[in-house]
């Protein structure tokens, strides 16, 4: 509707569910007064900063496709689900494990990051971060219970950055990347609950026998791209690593 004045909405204050989405909206200030908010989407708007009065039981926000440039002022303690897709942040900084003990999905594809340092979030679970400008992996040693992490379209050329401290971390892609080393691949040794990994259109995935020598590296594997591995897969894997053990001795 073209809005660009919601100070209506200050009067109303057990709103729980607010959608100002595809607005021309600049000011988030009056919604200060609805502190029963409990989920708000503002996306599509003209928002340069992301920065709110707290509110005590906002569980899920999505400011995807404005014009945020950081993270500060993310503030609300029971914040679960957090969505700034498709904005101006160049750098995963100002999101503070000290307030935001409860955010378990953050959504930051399509930004400008060339970096990972900042996301220090001990409960986050499922991180996106497609799309951006990503060159290198770095703090990501504080992400203990993530499960999930999307790292497609970006410009990483190594794997360096993953930690054993990342425990939990099952699912992993890295489709559209600049991998060229398939040796690479033996650096995700240290994630132990690893099992599926996307690897495509990176240019180690056109290496011959690719799918054999990423479980060679990564036993404990059971999907690669979109396939399962194969019972036959797994023995010729089983066989090349155990010569090469033996050779090595």
């Amino acid at each position: 509707r073209h809005l660009t004045d919601i100070s209506l909405l200050q009067r109303y204050i057990h709103l729980r569910y607010v959608n100002l989405s595809e607005n021309k909206l600049r000011d988030l200030s009056p919604l200060s007064s609805l502190t029963h908010l409990l989920w708000l989407k503002v996306d599509g708007n003209l928002l340069t900063s992301a920065c709110m009065q707290e509110l005590p039981y906002l569980q899920i926000i999505s400011f995807a496709h404005n014009r945020i440039k950081d993270m500060e002022g993310i503030t609300h303690p029971r914040l679960a689900n957090l969505s700034l897709k498709g904005n101006k942040i160049k750098a995963a900084l100002g999101l503070s494990q000290g307030q935001l003990f409860s955010l378990h999905i953050l959504e930051l594809r399509g930004n400008k990051l060339e970096s990972t340092a900042g996301l220090n979030l001990p409960k986050l679970k499922t991180l996106y971060l497609a799309q951006n400008f990503i060159r290198s992996l770095e703090g990501l040693e504080g992400l203990g219970q993530l499960t999930t992490l999307h790292l497609r379209d970006n410009q990483l050329e190594t794997l360096d950055g993953f930690s054993s401290t990342m425990k939990c971390l099952q699912y992993l892609n890295l489709r559209s990347n600049a991998i060229s080393n398939l040796q690479e691949v033996a650096k995700l040794q240290v994630l132990p609950m690893l099992r599926a990994l996307v690897l495509l259109d990176n240019p180690c995935s056109d290496e011959t026998d690719y799918r054999v020598e990423v479980l060679v590296m990564l036993p404990h594997l059971e999907r690669l791209d979109k396939d399962f591995f194969e019972e036959d897969e797994r023995t010729e894997a089983n066989k090349i690593r155990q010569q090469r053990q033996e050779e090595e001795q």
